[in-house]
């Protein structure tokens, strides 16, 4: 510590280690004031400083003291290499006496404490008192035991002979300039500002002792604590700094002021020496600040690192108490079920416990993250943070690999109870078939081959069942068997065995039965009319029909929730992140809402409402209709989405190759880029109808199956049942009515995608109703002007035109593709003409035959498509008279007006 303080401030100890000089102006500042000695600036032609005695009254009453300390003083301030030159005394007596000259004389050779070079004395001006002072002169010269030459003038002309007149006061005949008391408050402000100097490096000295010898804190409140406390005492050291630097340039100025006043003008050799002392002064203070900043900045980051440690370790402590308290739980977590239901029930709570786990786990991959970064920053506490960075990626791996252990286990177990529950239901089913079988229909060859083909079919669904080898599907999963699932499994393997018994031994029974009928027996039917009559069955529904294309509705559901929180997560939110942001390109900023259009909104609704929803179908498939019929409204935000998309893609054709997309793609692990991912609403509102559609034909089947069952029924009365399976049946009404909304849902998708593309029409389509239909046709139009000729041929040439048929007007656009940098075309319907959808002769034919509008006349592709737009042009015209009619009743009934 303490080599640390010296290297860092050696101009500090150089200030401090300075000798104190005996006195300061302010120790004598009412003799400086009596004015009986000054230095007044001037100096010999050899450079020697000059001290002059003016004329003082009271010279020989001044105290010894007084004397010794103003001499003293003056003979201290000019520098060495002057005053090793000598002093120059010049002793102003010519107003005096004699007396009065020997006296000083004899005060300055004794008390004089610097070396002497000349003595001028200007002597008595009256002409006894000079006589006297020349014999006096030569009779005490010995006495005053000087080893210079005492020179005895006898005006200031002679005085100017060996000095010049610019190195002398006006006092004396020269031009120097002098006054006292500016020369006594340059003085007293030079030694103050010394003083100043010294202090703030001695603070200085201090406060780095003080900081070298701090011992860092433990916690985050102390470090806090003592950051705040040293910078706050660093604060107000940095500005008794800049005062002190300030003190010493307001200095610096008063020192130079009579040059800056007048070019002409010259400072003095004893005041270029005042500005060279405060010019030093000040430099010494400039390197102490900067030494002392240089440390200042060291502790500094050593504070601000000890408190990004003392983080560090708090937020370690905690995430590794949570780490240990989810390992702990994990490892509690051994049961690998006993049933179907038990194992679905634990994969619900590993799920549950790996949910709970994704936020420490995340915490402790950030904190790793950041110790990292700590660590790449030169961080000096490298030792301590790297285990820890270590040790936190441990504990995540090692949950998430005994996670995954976990999940294959449970997988394992869910396969072998569920191979265990179809292995004795299959036996189950074996026994029943073989209870089924009347042994007197078994009597003739065709019964006997019947029953065998029975059972030859029956034996086929063992080997669909992996059934076929009871050892294998055993061994398969011998290495998670327990005690008491090992025995519940030996003992279906052995039922599967003796079930396979039985059927052998009816197989021979059967093959020896067929065998002895020589002939075969013809069954005869009865007549229609002497078969009894039959109620017709009730349609009653079978359980869990279409249950795999459920539980693959319900899985595509989890993996597409999870699809869009990764897009949203790893894309829309990184466009939020600080330290990504210089990598979004210019054209991409503010327009995430473009790019990613209402996803948050459809991301929500499926996490948090949908999916949780239809997974309460898994074990009532009877609900799922009711899902979609209960969300109709929900799932219209698949509309907003999809008017959005040309937008969008526009955008990912101009950004889509940035590197902040390749960036968020790798963190991801992606193989799909984004687009691809933005694609997967569209596709899944299309999926939710396949799958609808392939349950309702299931339903319809399963049911149909249900009504036949052993019984025997004519071919058409079957084909009948078959058209009324989903009215008789209630679940597979609503499946029907679900699997209409889901396509009316899609129909309202693609025909806004349509609408959006509608251009030049200079009103609110808004403001047209619904859109009820939309598509293309071939158009023929009656032309008013023009040569008869030239009508004949437009009438008999179509145009093509596609129609948007709302509640209240018909649109007629022309469509358009374009190219779009070499994408797939993009196309728009340029306005033509309009037809208001009113109760009007123009609709006449509409409400009473099958034609489309006139004067627009159109034809459709087909003859469905054309009945299809006539029946919804129909409904329109319809409501619209009914609507018209009760007004008119009403307004009859009161009297009113129309």
């Amino acid at each position: 510590m303490n080599s640390r303080k010296i290297s860092v401030f050696p101009c500090t100890d150089e200030i401090m280690q300075q000798e104190i000089r005996p006195l300061v102006a302010v120790d004598i500042i009412e003799q400086l004031h009596r004015q009986f000695a000054i230095l007044s600036g001037g100096r010999g032609k050899d450079g020697a400083p000059i001290i002059t005695f003016p004329e003082f009254a009271g010279f020989s009453e001044i105290p010894d003291d007084d004397f010794l300390n103003v001499v003293t003083y003056l003979t201290s301030i000019p520098s060495l290499e002057a005053a090793s030159i000598g002093f120059i005394i010049i002793i102003d007596r010519r107003r005096d006496k004699w007396s009065a000259v020997k006296a000083s004389l004899t005060r300055i050779a004794v008390t004089f404490p610097g070396n002497l070079q000349l003595v001028f004395v200007l002597r008595p001006s009256r002409f006894i008192q000079r006589a006297i002072a020349d014999i006096g002169i030569k009779l005490y010269r010995d006495d005053f035991k000087m080893k210079v030459p005492i020179i005895m003038l006898n005006s200031v002309s002679d005085l100017h002979g060996y000095i010049d007149k610019s190195q002398l006061t006006r006092e004396l005949g020269g031009t120097l300039e002098y006054g006292h008391s500016q020369w006594i408050h340059h003085r007293t402000a030079i030694e103050n500002f010394a003083m100043t100097v010294k202090t703030t490096a001695q603070m200085l000295q201090s406060f780095g002792t003080d900081l070298a010898e701090t011992e860092l804190p433990n916690d985050v409140q102390c470090t806090e604590e003592l950051l705040s406390s040293h910078t706050e005492h660093h604060s107000k050291l940095k500005d008794e700094l800049k005062l002190a630097v300030k003190q010493g340039a307001t200095l610096l100025t008063c020192i130079r002021e009579p040059v800056t006043r007048s070019a002409n003008s010259k400072l003095s050799p004893d005041e270029l020496e005042n500005v060279a002392t405060v010019e030093r002064l000040l430099a010494q203070l400039d390197e102490t600040e900067k030494a002392f900043d240089q440390f200042w900045t060291k502790h500094h980051l050593k504070l601000e690192q000890c408190l990004q440690l003392r983080h560090f370790e708090h937020d370690f402590r905690e995430v590794k108490l949570t780490l240990d308290n989810l390992m702990e739980t994990q490892a509690g977590f051994t049961d690998i079920g006993d049933s179907v239901t038990r194992v679905e029930n634990l994969l619900k709570e590993q799920k549950h416990l790996e949910e709970k786990g994704q936020e420490p786990l995340e915490k402790a991959q950030s904190l790793a993250l950041h110790g990292e970064q700590l660590i790449q920053n030169n961080h000096y506490a490298v030792d301590s943070i790297r285990p820890k960075c270590v040790e936190l990626r441990r504990i995540c791996d090692d949950f998430t690999n005994e996670t995954k252990k976990k999940y294959d286990i449970l997988g394992k177990s869910l396969e072998l109870h569920k191979q265990l529950d179809k292995a004795s239901q299959w036996c189950e089913a074996g026994i029943y078939l073989l209870a089924s079988q009347a042994v007197d229909k078994c009597q003739s060859q065709e019964g006997a081959e019947t029953a065998l083909v029975e059972i030859e079919k029956f034996l086929v669904t063992a080997k669909e069942h992996q059934l076929s080898n009871p050892k294998e599907f055993y061994n398969q999963f011998d290495m998670i068997l327990t005690p008491e699932i090992k025995a519940n499994a030996q003992r279906i393997v052995q039922k599967l065995e003796d079930v396979q018994e039985m059927f052998d031994k009816r197989q021979v029974s059967l093959k020896k039965l067929a065998a002895k009928q020589t002939r075969p027996v013809q069954p005869v039917a009865p007549h229609p009319e002497s078969s009894p009559k039959r109620a017709s069955p009730k349609i009653t529904r079978p359980p869990a029909v279409g249950s795999h294309i459920i539980n693959e509705l319900i899985e595509t559901e989890r993996v597409y929730v999870e699809e869009l929180q990764s897009i949203i997560e790893g894309y829309a939110s990184e466009m939020d992140n600080p330290n990504l942001v210089h990598l979004i390109p210019s054209a991409l900023q503010n327009k995430k809402e473009v790019l990613f259009g209402n996803l948050p909104e459809i991301y929500y609704f499926h996490n948090r409402i949908f999916l949780k929803e239809i997974e309460n179908c898994i074990e009532n498939p009877e609900l799922l209709a009711r899902c979609f019929l209960k969300r109709k409204e929900d799932l219209q935000i698949y509309e907003k989405y999809c008017q959005n998309k040309p937008r969008s893609e526009a955008l990912w054709r101009q950004c889509g190759d940035s590197i902040f997309f390749q960036e968020c793609q790798r963190k991801l692990d992606h193989k799909l880029s984004l687009d691809a991912y933005l694609l997967k609403p569209v596709q899944r509102i299309t999926k939710y109808q396949l799958l609808l559609k392939v349950i309702f034909q299931e339903d319809c089947l399963a049911v149909l199956s249900g009504i036949r069952g052993s019984q025997v029924f004519p071919i058409s009365f079957f084909n009948q049942e078959m058209l009324k399976c989903s009215k008789n049946s209630e679940g597979t009404a609503e499946l029907e009515e679900a699997l209409a909304t889901v396509l009316d849902i899609i129909k309202s998708v693609n025909d806004s995608m349509h609408q959006i593309a509608i251009t030049g029409y200079e009103g609110d389509v808004s403001e047209l109703g619904k859109l009820l239909m939309q598509g293309s046709f071939n158009v023929w139009t009656d032309h008013k002007k023009g040569h008869n000729k030239v009508k004949d041929l437009a009438r008999f040439k179509p145009m093509q035109r596609h129609l948007f048929l709302y509640t209240k007007m018909l649109l007629f656009c022309k469509k358009r593709e374009e190219n779009t940098d070499g994408h797939e075309k993009t196309a728009s319907y340029s306005f033509k003409n309009s037809l208001k959808v009113i109760n009007c002769s123009d609709w006449q034919h509409v409400l009473t035959g099958s034609a489309l509008p006139c004067p627009l006349c159109s034809q459709a592709s087909s003859v469905e498509l054309k009945n299809t737009w006539i029946s919804e042009i129909r409904k329109v015209l319809t409501g619209q008279l009914e609507a018209c009619r009760g007004r008119a009743h009403r307004a009859a009934a009161g009297n009113a007006p129309l």
